[in-house]
């Protein structure tokens, strides 16, 4: 996506815990994606995506969240600095994909969306 701005607009209209939703996925979706080496544009783009939806996040979630994310983002940015590595190396790739799952997990726990009750279709 060239232009973010109506990405940004759209993700700003969710709340935080929503938003959080949403990197969790994204960083899922790091994980999936790293299996196939074909993939590898897909995941850059991802790790990029995942890296706005941070600095569009933080800002609006509390400190200790805030902390959280801005180590995540730290993760992002060493893995888009060494990704030509990264890629290159079965064994590296597989290791960013189990580090992207961690990472979804603890998103996802932050955000809270678990733990809200279920709606019924009554």
């Amino acid at each position: 996506m060239k232009d973010w701005t109506a990405k940004r607009e759209r993700y700003l209209r969710e709340s935080v815990p929503t938003r959080l939703g949403e990197l969790a996925a994204s960083l899922a979706r790091i994980r999936s994606f790293s299996n196939n080496e074909l993939n590898r544009d897909a995941v850059v783009y991802l790790i990029k995506e995942s890296k706005f939806f941070i600095e569009w996040t933080a800002i609006d979630a509390g400190i200790d969240q805030a902390a959280e994310l801005v180590e995540l983002q730290v993760q992002l940015a060493h893995w888009q600095l060494n990704w030509s590595t990264i890629w290159a190396d079965d064994a590296q790739r597989k290791k960013v994909a189990d580090q992207a799952k961690v990472w979804s997990d603890r998103v996802l726990k932050m955000s809270g969306l678990l733990s809200e009750p279920a709606i019924s279709a009554s």
